[in-house]
């Protein structure tokens, strides 16, 4: 039996969730919430290592994410394994995605903002439009995958969506008690960050850019939607 989930986030590659939502996942869950990972591929083409296979590289951030998670408090990650650079906004992968917010029933989705311009990743374009398609109103809608209905997958209604990487943040989550979380789940991803020093200098300074005026001294930054449905 699933047990339902007060946080759902959607990564589009392994390292993506740590680097946008880690130090607010962990605060929450340890206030309490439960949290799920859904991460959407498997990062298969995310290195520089001429000499890494694939499928070895696959393995690698699988094992790597789940370290992650572990420090942030989250017990369950959900690998789709999709190929890296691989994602298509289809009826099958937005299907997909419908099925585990009816199954988990979180209250708050996390994602990546799919509208910010010329430096986002496709699959991080495409896994945020999707993401927010499937919450509103395909999870919301009866007759949206009529299929699910047999199941005994009910409709659901998430109250907010909160996007990371926004040009357009209008929200911040003040992580000063998280921080070095956010940081030790960062260093699980040692197949993507080969210069460790710089990206924890880079994700400090950032940190503090998104606390700025908020009378905290760490924070992450979200473009929050929320939903009145």
């Amino acid at each position: 039996m699933v047990t339902r989930a007060d946080i759902l986030v959607f990564s589009p590659h392994p390292d993506d969730v740590d680097f946008g939502c880690c130090g607010s996942v962990a605060r929450f869950v340890k206030e309490g919430e439960r949290a799920v990972y859904v991460i959407c591929t498997n990062g298969d083409k995310g290195t520089g290592d001429r000499s890494m296979k694939p499928e070895r590289l696959a393995q690698l951030r699988e094992a790597e994410q789940r370290a992650a998670a572990a420090v942030a408090g989250v017990k369950e990650v959900i690998f789709l394994r999709h190929p890296d650079q691989g994602l298509e906004d289809s009826y099958e992968f937005r299907k997909q995605l419908v099925r585990l917010i009816r199954v988990y029933r979180p209250r708050l989705v996390l994602t990546c903002d799919p509208y910010r311009r010329y430096t986002w990743h496709r699959d991080h374009r495409i896994t945020g439009q999707v993401v927010l398609d499937a919450v509103f109103p395909h999870a919301r809608d009866h007759l949206a995958y009529p299929d699910f209905m047999l199941q005994g997958l009910e409709p659901h209604k998430v109250a907010e969506a909160w996007l990371w990487g926004s040009e357009d943040p209008n929200l911040s989550i003040d992580i000063t008690a998280t921080l070095e979380l956010k940081l030790k789940a960062l260093t699980c991803h040692q197949t993507q960050l080969p210069d460790y020093p710089r990206i924890e200098a880079m994700v400090r300074t950032r940190a503090e850019s998104c606390a700025e005026g908020q009378g905290y001294q760490y924070g992450e930054q979200f473009h929050q939607v929320l939903y009145r449905h």
